[in-house]
């Protein structure tokens, strides 16, 4: 006689099959936050234009999206590398102690071992795919950022200009990339991203000084409280800066459009900054920065669309 019993399934809840999903998203947005995603746009706005600035004629997409793909993953690693670094800082300041390394939602040593993974990841896609001179960039912005910079942080107001030079690499990053060498045009996308990181980084030391003195990180409004050296820093660099947004229709990698934009755009973001300078409060330095943000894509907007 045939057997009519059924073989019983394992009956998984679906509360638990939920509660699992959640889970693993949430481990996955963690692990997104460390590459702080938010900064690596900037990345990887920085060098797609970068590689179409420097690029002889229309660029290919494909080695445009390896190459800036590539910086993505190196810029990401190093965030992902000083976060781990810096979580015990990290969790005396209010805008980051909930960033999944001090908060505990992920291991450093496993944050390490991401970290670690992304960059050399990077690293090799831009070596193989595009040039061993870009991958060579990427490199010295590891360097740069995380063994001189990141600890020279909790010693020395000095600490932002150093930290501006890896900033400022991802354009040159990719005018490497399709230019295959520095050249005027490229050294000037470098000098212009250098350049604003300066009244940018100003603006936010102001905005949180309350949580950079606790953390111990000696930037200027703190080792100076009334804001003259941070507000004159904001204003000098600011100042160079706009001449410097010429150089690109001098040396023909944009056009007279482009410099009409520019002188505009600088004149409003040196206004910004001279408010900032001489009020030094929590309103100006927060216009300077908004104004910041908004400056720089505009600018490089207008420098693609007036291309030579």
């Amino acid at each position: 006689m045939k057997d009519s019993r059924v073989a019983a399934v394992p009956h998984v809840p679906i509360e638990a099959a939920a509660a699992t999903t959640t889970t693993a998203a949430a481990i996955l947005r963690d692990y997104v936050a460390l590459t702080k995603p938010r900064l690596n746009f900037l990345v990887v706005a920085t060098s797609a234009a970068g590689y179409y600035l420097g690029a002889v004629g229309a660029p290919e997409l494909v080695p445009m999206a390896i190459a800036v793909g590539g910086t993505a993953l190196v810029a990401g690693g190093a965030a992902v590398l000083n976060q781990v670094y810096e979580r015990d800082t990290d969790a005396l300041m209010r805008r980051t102690r909930n960033r999944p390394l001090p908060d505990g939602r992920v291991a450093h040593g496993d944050a390490r071992v991401f970290g670690i993974v992304l960059s050399a990841l990077g690293l090799a896609l831009l070596f193989v795919r595009a040039n061993a001179f870009a991958a060579g960039l990427a490199l010295a912005t590891l360097i740069v950022y995380l063994i001189v910079y990141t600890p020279m942080k909790r010693r020395t107001p000095m600490a932002t200009l150093v930290g501006a030079v890896p900033g400022a690499l991802p354009p040159l990053i990719g005018w490497a990339a399709s230019h295959g060498s520095v050249s005027p045009g490229g050294a000037a996308l470098f000098a212009i991203v250098f350049l604003w990181q300066i009244p940018h980084f100003m603006a936010i030391a102001w905005m949180y000084r309350d949580d950079y003195r606790k953390a111990g990180f000696p930037m200027l409004p703190v080792v100076e409280p009334s804001g003259r050296r941070a507000g004159r820093q904001a204003l000098l660099y600011t100042a160079a800066l706009v001449p410097v947004t010429l150089v690109p229709t001098l040396v023909g990698v944009s056009g007279a459009i482009y410099a009409a934009c520019a002188a505009l755009l600088g004149a409003a973001l040196l206004w910004l900054a001279i408010q900032f300078a001489n009020t030094r409060t929590d309103r100006s330095a927060r216009a300077l920065f908004f104004g910041s943000i908004t400056y720089l894509p505009l600018l490089w907007i207008a420098m693609i669309m007036n291309k030579l």
